[in-house]
């Protein structure tokens, strides 16, 4: 099995966990192994990347209730491989209780730690639906958003809202990634304090206990909604809703203001997912068509690597026109200027949940979506949204359908574009 490459490994192992519900058991060991192996960082690194982008993330990305139970059975194993000091048996009893959903009974809060769900677009899209409610709910209470930095930014305007750091590396190795919940143990445990955790992966989706079950509220968003073709940020309003006793929250952002430069904002950035690219064709035609209407448009360079060689590159395919700026800095930043924009284009995205959250119009190509829930669950759902669904049976005509999704949205802003014959 040491030829094996991990990847195949992990495939095996999810193939059996969708097929059967469980999975090869000596498989899973072997890929363990390799996640925690110390003396050899490439093995280690590959076998990480394994278990949790094909077997972890595909598991949640289905929506299925029934495979929530499927991966807190593995995962708790994984836990108790990784961290001796945690009994998968006792990690699952504890996980069967704590998604139950319970309401809050009362008493003083002093202070609402609301855990990051690690990713830009899940924290504009769910957990800042988490701190808009706990606004609402504990006027007096501190509430603070636990986790990375540059998440917190994305509130740094809202007086309401601590930052409290606890880094999470989504390509840390096992260990690592399992051992930032000890960190946050650390920092949520103090009386008059609750913790709302909307799937984090700060505690692995609800997995590792951070402290007193009582002042513990989980949303199982995988679960949540059942056949419903509601979304996520809809489903966590509700739950809220029903253990807080909140009006119905919705999403929102909270940058510091920049100056705003441009009219129009574009990200192509698919944090490091390919599959929810087109193709290079669609980017350049669109940036082609916005360009028409003779307005800034703002292009988001990204988190540097290959994205932004590609944002460089699409630059140069259109000769840097005057109206084409690009932007190099912090997403907080680039989410700022999407906010006062007049109009915004990407693919699924953070960018897209940035600008429902502020109500700007915007066209989303939403691609490599493992399920049909899948896309439900994401998809923004604002009245001036254009969604263009993209999947293997209509790949072909992606980029006539984009074009004319922007066509729309312009002609709905600013009419037809000067020497148009439409």
């Amino acid at each position: 099995m040491a030829s094996i490459p991990a990847s195949e490994l992990a495939r095996e192992i999810l193939d059996a966990c969708l097929k059967e519900g469980t999975w090869p058991a000596r498989v899973l060991d072997d890929l363990i192994e390799r996640a925690l192996d110390e003396e050899d960082e490439f093995t280690a690194t590959a076998a990480t990347r394994a278990l949790f982008g094909i077997v972890i993330e595909r598991l949640g990305d289905l929506f299925e209730p029934a495979l929530c139970d499927v991966y807190a059975k593995l995962f708790a194993h994984v836990i108790a491989r990784a961290l001796p000091e945690y009994s998968a048996n006792d990690l699952l009893i504890r996980y069967r209780r704590i998604r139950q959903p319970r309401r809050f009974r009362g008493g003083e809060v002093r202070r609402v730690f609301v855990l990051s769900r690690v990713t830009l677009g899940a924290d504009v899209a769910v957990t800042s639906v988490a701190l808009a409610a706990a606004k609402e709910r504990f006027p007096d209470a501190e509430i603070c958003l636990v986790g990375p930095e540059k998440n917190a930014a994305m509130f740094a305007a809202d007086p309401r809202i601590t930052s409290v750091t606890v880094p999470y590396g989504r390509a840390s190795l096992l260990r690592d990634r399992l051992l930032a919940a000890a960190e946050l143990q650390a920092t949520v445990d103090e009386p008059g304090a609750i913790v709302i955790d909307s799937d984090s992966r700060l505690t692995q989706l609800g997995l590792i206990p951070v402290c007193d079950e009582a002042r513990y509220f989980f949303f199982e968003s995988r679960a949540a909604g059942g056949e419903l073709e509601a979304s996520l940020s809809e489903l966590i309003s509700v739950w809220l809703a029903q253990v807080f006793d909140t009006d119905r929250a919705r999403p929102y952002v909270a940058p510091l203001v920049q100056e705003k430069i441009a009219s129009i904002t574009v990200s192509w950035g698919v944090g490091e997912n390919a599959d929810k690219r087109v193709c290079d064709e669609l980017e350049l035609d669109v940036l082609k068509k916005l360009l028409i209407w003779g307005r800034p448009v703002l292009l988001d360079r990204g988190a540097g690597g290959e994205e932004a060689e590609r944002v460089d590159a699409l630059a140069r395919s259109l000769n840097a026109p005057d109206l084409l700026l690009v932007h190099d800095g912090s997403y907080a930043s680039f989410a700022s200027h999407i906010l006062q924009s007049d109009l915004y284009a990407g693919y699924d995205s953070a960018g897209q949940h940035v600008a429902a959250a502020g109500n700007v119009p915007l066209v989303s190509v939403f691609c490599g979506y493992a399920s049909p829930r899948m896309f439900s669950r994401w998809r923004p759902t604002t009245a001036n949204s254009r969604v263009v669904a993209v999947d293997e049976t209509n790949r072909g005509d992606a980029i006539e359908r984009t074009l004319r999704a922007i066509s729309e949205a312009g002609e709905a802003l600013w009419g037809a574009p000067k020497g148009s014959t439409a």
